[in-house]
């Protein structure tokens, strides 16, 4: 590419000194009307400027009650009522899921309770393994198989053997309905316009409603169990498949298209003999992320009967049991990064690959899998990895977080109380006090100028959603606490990325730590938080920074590392120091990718901010564990709205700020 002269000047030019100064004017305008009202008395403003009277609020809650009431009770569909449709879809799930734990847990039994009788063992954790490893070398190297193996090994040597097969066990039914599911979606609405303006909506409300909000109606319609975890996970897990779908059939090249036409395919023939095997690739990626998010669920889905690893974490949350809710937390992260990385490979592998040897080993490992589930029944060893040659980290992770607690009370307590009193407190003391209209008013400002008309229209009415539901003063918190916490993953996550993106060395060593921090699941994070800081919106701000602080890494990193070189090697032409280019020219570039950066953190903290109900935050996360613990479809879901309204606003209005900026840098028309 070759880069003009004047180009490069442009771009390391300083802004017009008008523009800059409208925009100071126009920031410090606002600010100091915001600030003014923390300096009102109390009670100076009338009282519904800060939460609209009960009179004129609109009774969602009760709405949806009612409506759930009606679905469960009254409706039917012809002659068929829809709570036996919902129960009757339950037994039919039932019966997979226990093929998969005969399989993988329990063995082949008859009977029930204690007049159950094993007729097999379950497979063997050995043979388990042999396939793994055997399954990682048809996709991979062997790197590949290494990490399967250890990984799987892990969780035997580590006694997570038994809870791992019963997370697996759910993974291996819910994926491929997710996947199933999530592919005809897709294909619907490529095929019709209608059908996509339909779907997208539905996936953006699945996509930002906290999942805690829809698991109500869930239990509601298909009862406590592990049927229902499993449905969950796989309503939580299908969105991503819908729009890779979307997404990679329409990459597939009109040519291809075009010549399936010509030789005389029909429609049928065409999605299946060409837009499919030509898509596969983009495919798998979307296969990828329904394995990630549904075992990012197992956790949230034991509060509705789901066993396994997500259970035990849960169990020693509850108990505060640092040791073992690590070790089970870091098992859940073992067995996603050990499906990650194989799924990976599966997507970058040509298809068809496999010849008759490979598929004759295949069906061997098949063979001895099966037989080890009669041979376990004999040989006891085989069957479940033997208690004598155990380990357990639990005692070393319990002693380090209380050896932290002796030693380092003091300065921890000290970091606390200065956030609190210099960042926390200071914040959420200006949120609360901001008129609804006002800030209503600032929001419709800011989307009419970065976007227009219609943008301006949907973020007031998403605000005045949340006002209408009576919900302003916990959503004014959640804006609080994710918002400060996003400014602190972004003030790490920046000049980490920023680094990363200049210097392979660094990258190499931040990748693997949001890799892990990436597949632990959100739950993990909240224990030892608890452990240090104890409950509180300080423990809760720490654990999402942690939870979201990836994107801002890998965004930060990927726009700086894709600056042209051509750029580069101009600005150096034209006498820019390196700081210079960074400042002038790389980071100019990366605003768009950071932009998106920013989007997915706050994306990450307000998925988060449901979890640290659990540590005694107070907002609208509180409410949807309130919900969910009553059993309340109405306050679970609107409280779940009001986050996925806080989600589009910030969506939106960031996504028009990318737009805004590529088109002034000349990389989109």
């Amino acid at each position: 590419m070759h880069v003009e002269p004047s180009s490069v000047a442009a771009l390391t030019a300083d802004p017009p000194t008008p523009r800059r100064g409208r925009t100071l004017i126009v920031l410090v305008l606002v600010l100091a009307i915001s600030w003014s009202f923390t300096l009102l008395p109390r009670g100076s403003l009338p009282r519904w400027l800060g939460e609209l009277p009960r009179d004129l609020q609109l009774p969602f809650a009760r709405w949806l009650r009612a409506f759930m009431s009606w679905l469960v009770e009254d409706a039917a569909l012809g002659p068929l009522a829809f709570r036996d449709l919902t129960r009757g879809i339950a037994w039919l799930m039932t019966w997979p899921l226990r093929a998969a734990e005969s399989l993988l847990v329990t063995g082949i039994e008859t009977g029930a309770g204690s007049a159950a009788v094993a007729w097999t063992a379950p497979v063997s954790w050995v043979a388990l393994i042999a396939l793994m490893a055997w399954l990682a070398h048809r996709a991979g190297d062997r790197r590949l198989v290494a990490l399967v193996t250890l990984a799987f090994l892990y969780l035997a040597v580590f006694g997570q053997w038994r809870s791992a097969m019963v997370t697996l066990s759910s993974i291996i039914v819910a994926v491929p309905f997710a996947v199933g599911v999530g592919l005809a979606l897709g294909i619907k609405a490529v095929r019709s316009v209608r059908a996509e303006r339909l779907i997208k909506p539905v996936l953006d409300l699945m996509q930002t409603v906290p999942v805690f909000a829809y698991l109500v109606p869930i239990l509601i319609l298909f009862g406590f169990g592990p049927v229902s975890a499993m449905l969950a996970t796989i309503v939580y897990a299908m969105p991503p498949m819908v729009r890779v779908t979307m997404l990679a059939l329409r990459q597939v090249p009109p040519e291809f298209v075009e010549f399936g036409r010509m030789a005389g395919c029909t429609e049928r023939q065409l999605l299946w003999k060409v837009q499919l095997p030509t898509a596969r690739p983009a495919l798998m990626v979307g296969v990828n992320q329904v394995i990630m998010l549904s075992l990012n669920m197992v956790i949230i889905a034991s509060m509705i009967g789901a066993g396994g690893l997500g259970y035990d974490v849960l169990t020693a949350l509850r108990r505060l049991d640092i040791g073992a809710g690590l070790e089970a937390g870091l098992a859940i992260t073992v067995l996603a990064i050990a499906l990650d990385r194989l799924s990976q490979a599966s997507a970058g592998r040509p298809a068809n690959t496999a010849g008759r040897r490979a598929d004759r080993v295949l069906w061997g490992l098949v063979l001895l899998a099966l037989a080890s589930m009669v041979l376990g029944h004999l040989l006891p060893w085989l069957a479940h990895y033997p208690d004598a040659f155990r380990i357990s980290t639990a005692p070393f992770w319990s002693d380090l977080v209380a050896w932290l607690n002796v030693n380092f009370f003091d300065q921890l307590e000290a970091f606390k109380t200065f956030m609190l009193v210099h960042l926390l407190v200071p914040v959420k003391r200006l949120l609360l006090a901001q008129p609804w209209p006002w800030l209503t008013m600032l929001l419709a400002w800011l989307g009419w100028h970065l976007g227009g008309w219609r943008l301006a229209l949907t973020v007031a009415l998403a605000a005045l959603f949340i006002v209408t539901s009576g919900q302003w003063a916990n959503a004014m918190t959640t804006v609080y606490l994710c918002g400060v916490s996003v400014l602190v993953a972004t003030l790490i996550g920046l000049p980490i990325g920023i680094a990363a993106g200049l210097d392979p060395r660094v990258w190499r060593i931040v990748q693997p730590v949001i890799d892990t921090l990436q597949t632990l699941p959100s739950f993990v994070y909240l224990i030892p938080v608890v452990m240090l800081f104890r409950v509180g919106d300080f423990a809760a701000m720490i654990a999402i920074v942690l939870y979201a602080l990836a994107p801002a890494i890998r965004y930060a990193r990927h726009g700086v590392a894709r600056t042209p070189a051509e750029l580069v090697e101009a600005g150096t032409a034209a006498g820019c120091t390196r700081r210079q280019i960074l400042t002038r020219i790389r980071l100019p570039l990366a605003v768009p990718e950071i932009l998106l950066g920013l989007n997915q953190t706050i994306m990450l903290a307000l998925s988060m901010l449901v979890i640290t109900a659990l540590v005694g935050t107070r907002d609208l996360g509180q409410e949807v564990y309130i919900a969910l613990t009553k059993a309340d479809v109405g306050l679970g879901l609107v409280a779940g709205l009001c986050v996925a309204a806080i989600a589009i606003i910030a969506d939106r209005l960031i996504a028009a700020a990318s737009l805004r900026t590529r088109r002034r840098l000349g990389l989109e028309g």
